[in-house]
């Protein structure tokens, strides 16, 4: 284990020296985030390749790493195989090494250490090559948008082009942000000697409105000038689920997803009655609540959801509120005429994600609970993921649109701000019109 450690240092510190070099180093970088309007999944885009090709991702915020498709024009003059037993290859916990027949290019090298992209939409993963490239992104002061700045030896993984069936339109791959040691996070980070901390900030708009992912310290400002820092933000830790919940994965791996101690539930005044032993993560990794980008909507085990569903229609016949046919992937949809409208969303009963401890939850006002699926329909946006799912409570995209999520992975921490719209702000309003 000692040995493995220094290694993984080893592997780091080969980053730092791989990094390209700039008199200015950034004290934080900026993606911009969109929402695709037929997937509803959250893409960005980053520069890649010599010479410097965009390429729109699936941004997976639990996912192990970047991977692309290589087979279809990825042409670099900097792209790099990982050797077999290289420092780069300990630090990407591969345990393969492969050989190609064909003739050689990126994706398709003899004596490279091999891992396994996963597409988290349709849960397929699949091997691949692991190697290196040049990836440019903008960097940031947090309230703005700064100059494009360069890693030389970014570690990726390719991946053959059937990977990237179910993503949005145009997307080449998946960028993770989970917490593995060649995630974006952890990569960009240990380049730049930033705090190992990111943000995203989801906008819930498809037309075009881009929210915003930061990698670095806090603060972040948006639009007019609201500065969101971390006195702002509600904080509960970072749980570690010890058994991984990735597609393929080695004994003993843990999880490089992002779980948090939720241990209740309130909706308006009432706690729902819930099997709590669903929210605690088992010895097998089941159970749990954790963060998901690529679920766009909150899906909760089945005995969970019907006990929320129904605290949740009770909340809302109290309120004179009346129930119509369910909108399918929903289940509970009520009629529209009889909500009103508020500031924070739909005047519906709110609700409090409690987290272990009980000073401190997450409020879901009507703008993160009701879905408009038609001028005379709102739907619960809360899915049943049946019985036996492996993890209980998924919060997905949509429940964290508009709330600036921060993952402190130095302190074992994730910040949330509660709905930025009580701030007269949203999350499509990062400045990516001028430069720092």
């Amino acid at each position: 284990m000692a040995f493995s450690h220094l290694h993984s240092l080893l592997a780091l510190c080969c980053l730092l020296l791989f990094a390209s070099a700039h008199a200015f180093r950034p004290s934080g970088l900026v993606l911009p985030v969109s929402k695709d309007a037929s997937t509803l999944q959250y893409t960005t885009t980053l520069s890649q390749r010599t010479p410097l090709v965009p390429i729109k991702v699936i941004l997976d915020l639990g996912g192990k790493f970047l991977w692309v498709d290589c087979d279809k024009n990825y042409v670099s003059s900097t792209y790099s195989p990982a050797r077999c037993h290289s420092a780069q290859c300990s630090l990407a916990n591969s345990q393969a090494c492969g050989s190609c027949n064909s003739a050689p290019r990126p994706g398709c090298s003899n004596n490279t250490c091999g891992v396994f992209p996963e597409n988290t939409v349709t849960n397929i993963a699949t091997s691949g090559d692991l190697g290196s490239d040049v990836v440019s992104v903008d960097s940031t002061d947090g309230s703005r948008q700064g100059q494009a700045i360069s890693v030389s030896k970014f570690l990726f993984s390719c991946a053959p082009a059937f990977l990237t069936k179910g993503l949005a339109s145009g997307s080449a791959g998946m960028a993770g942000l989970g917490r593995a040691n060649i995630g974006l996070p952890t990569q960009f980070s240990s380049t730049f000697s930033f705090a190992k901390q990111f943000a995203i900030c989801l906008s819930g708009s498809t037309r075009g409105y881009n929210g915003v992912a930061f990698f670095g310290p806090g603060p972040y400002t948006l639009l007019p000038n609201i500065v969101v820092s971390s006195s702002d933000l509600f904080y509960t830790p970072l749980l570690i689920n010890p058994v991984s919940t990735a597609g393929v994965s080695t004994q003993g791996e843990r999880s490089t997803e992002y779980f948090i101690g939720v241990k209740s539930i309130t909706i308006g005044d009432t706690v729902v009655a819930l099997n709590n032993r669903l929210l605690n993560i088992d010895s097998k990794g089941f159970g749990g609540t954790k963060i998901s980008t690529v679920e766009p909507y909150t899906v909760m085990e089945d005995s969970i959801f019907k006990a929320f569903t129904s605290t949740f229609v009770k909340g809302a016949a109290a309120r004179n509120i009346s129930r119509v046919k369910a909108v399918a992937p929903f289940e509970v949809c009520f009629a529209a005429k009889n909500i009103p409208s508020t500031p924070l969303g739909a005047g519906v009963p709110f609700i409090e994600l409690v987290m272990k401890g009980g000073s401190v939850s997450w409020t879901l006002t009507g703008l993160n609970s009701m879905v408009e699926v038609s001028d005379e329909v709102l739907c619960l946006g809360f899915v049943n993921g049946g019985v036996g799912t492996r993890t209980a409570i998924v919060i997905g995209g949509f429940q964290l649109e508009d709330n600036i999520v921060e993952f402190d992975l130095a302190r074992g921490r994730v910040g949330f701000s509660d709905t930025l719209i009580g701030r007269r702000t949203t999350c499509a309003n990062f400045n990516f019109t001028s430069t720092a």
